[in-house]
């Protein structure tokens, strides 16, 4: 990573957090902005896919050295001793690390659609996604919900 900075705003936050879970590798990492949704939990929602146990503990430890760095409050963390779907939890970001299998089965951005999407671009800036090719991610080869 390049030069690391305290976030201002939540979405510098959700935007930092996407970068870390590239970084490690996640796949389909995405951001969604829940801010025009009354009776969302949080601000931002950052998503993503990682294939085995030890890539989400790689994701988290990298979040918690990232936070101390930073000098970044510890979030609160739930699902750290099954490893398959880790909540990270800033009050206004909320990180789903997910394993590949529990993303596809609970389809958590099927429940926020009313968010708007974005994906990291090559700048490392978030660009807004096409909420289509979110449930692209779920559907297998004949075109099934897997």
């Amino acid at each position: 990573m390049a030069k690391l900075t305290k976030p201002k705003t939540s979405k510098q936050l959700a935007t930092m957090l996407a970068k870390i879970c590239d970084n490690k590798l996640a796949e389909n990492t995405i951001v969604i902005d829940l801010t025009k949704i009354d009776t969302a939990p949080t601000d931002f929602f950052v998503i993503c896919s990682c294939s085995s146990q030890p890539q989400v503990g790689a994701i988290i430890d990298e979040i918690y050295k990232y936070c101390n760095l930073v000098e970044l409050d510890k979030p609160r963390s739930e699902g750290l001793e099954a490893k398959e779907w880790v909540l990270v939890d800033f009050f206004d970001v909320i990180a789903h690390i997910m394993l590949d299998k529990s993303r596809k089965y609970y389809q958590i951005e099927k429940l926020w659609a009313d968010g708007i999407f974005y994906t990291l671009g090559e700048s490392g800036r978030l660009k807004k996604l096409d909420q289509s090719k979110i449930f692209d991610l779920f559907l297998s080869s004949n075109g099934e919900i897997e």
